[in-house]
């Protein structure tokens, strides 16, 4: 830390981190009331608030170099403990759609731990956090620096868990969704490479004195962060959250003896809209909200005929007569176009989608299904 004569070299910077603080928190605002992802976009919002808040504390005391906000400062100085695992529960919630509960308090444990560990500096008198204060200021680094190490393992660890989780569901979005290219959290990917940037920022900080590298750079980074999650996080697509397929055997929806009498009607209308020239699986982006609304039927009605009568999820029959449609084509040797070029026409917009759908319904690759299928013709 700069001596508090140089206390203006401050100026340009404390007024980013009001700014990114005043923007956190209209942010934070928006992202509570938003209804796209709204259990991970509440998490979002208190993540981006608390963010704010350490933002404009630290603004004030750089600004002031008052004892009396050193308490704050070092209060604040301990939420980076906090967003590594926020970092997770939103990613879990995007994947999950599932709301925080009570037990999830046990990814804020690290938190706890060290708010109690500081508490004794937390609680020291004036005269004590006025002495503590002038240290700072001289730049003595021993203050609070024996807790960087555990915080940046534990916290890059989160990322890291949150990193897997993403990954798993783009493995089994592929797997299932032709669109799945669109949906699958790329934004997610920048905003863990942003923090992996800031606490890069912290270890260099903390392991040497590099001209440039110190925490106006390193909270100046965080601004940037709160600009970045804004961008992505209002501009993120719904994360779609697949249902899990019904027992059979078990207990349905209430209404499912009502409505047992239009189940033929709804396959004999999806079976229409499947065939023929209509082909409604064809659509690249198609949903089932947007099938029921052209078969005349409700949506819940659409999804429990397919589960019965179809076996699996929409998506399950909708790849499944993708790939029934790529297999006739594989097996027509007058179809001189490229395996990739069909799966495209049939309605696949992801390669990884096409082939894993393929393999799994017919058990064999594209390539190896039309040579065998053009030997025996």
């Amino acid at each position: 830390m700069p001596e508090a004569s140089s206390n203006h070299a401050y100026a340009i910077w404390v007024f980013v981190y009001i700014a990114a603080a005043l923007q956190a928190a209209l942010l934070a605002l928006a992202l509570w009331r938003r209804s796209v992802n709204p259990e991970a976009n509440r998490v979002l919002a208190v993540w981006v608030a608390l963010t704010g808040l350490d933002l404009a504390v630290k603004a004030v005391y750089w600004d002031t170099l008052l004892p009396e906000w050193f308490r704050a400062y070092r209060f604040v100085a301990l939420f980076p403990f906090l967003y590594g695992s926020l970092f997770f529960i939103y990613v879990r919630a995007l994947v999950d759609a599932r709301r925080f509960r009570l037990r999830d308090g046990i990814h804020l444990l690290g938190f706890g731990v060290m708010l109690v560990l500081n508490a004794h500096v937390l609680l020291m008198n004036d005269a004590q956090m006025q002495s503590l204060s002038s240290r700072w200021v001289a730049g003595e680094k021993t203050i609070g620096s024996w807790f960087d190490v555990p915080l940046f393992a534990y916290s890059l660890s989160y990322v890291a868990a949150a990193l897997v989780r993403v990954h798993r569901y783009r493995r089994h979005l592929r797997e299932r969704r032709s669109d799945a290219d669109r949906m699958s959290l790329r934004w997610v990917d920048v905003m863990a490479g942003c923090q992996v940037v800031i606490w890069i920022i912290a270890m260099m900080q903390w392991l040497a004195t590099l001209p440039g590298i110190d925490y106006r750079l390193l909270f100046g980074a965080i601004a940037a962060w709160v600009c970045v999650v804004g961008w992505f996080s209002l501009n993120q697509p719904p994360v779609v959250n697949e249902p899990e397929v019904p027992d059979a055997n078990g207990a349905s929806e209430a209404s499912a003896d009502i409505d047992d009498a239009r189940f033929p009607a709804v396959e004999a209308r999806l079976s229409q809209l499947m065939q023929g020239e209509e082909a409604l699986y064809r659509e690249p982006a198609l949903t089932i909200g947007q099938t029921a609304k052209r078969s005349g039927y409700p949506e819940y009605l659409v999804s429990t005929v397919i589960n019965r009568r179809f076996g699996g999820t929409f998506w399950d029959y909708i790849n499944r007569l993708r790939v029934e449609a790529v297999r006739a084509h594989l097996a027509d040797p007058a179809d001189a176009r490229t395996i990739l070029d069909i799966a495209y026409d049939c309605g696949f917009t992801s390669k990884s989608t096409f082939n894993a759908a393929f393999k799994r319904q017919v058990g064999e690759t594209p390539s190896s299904y039309r040579k065998s299928a053009n030997l025996t013709s």
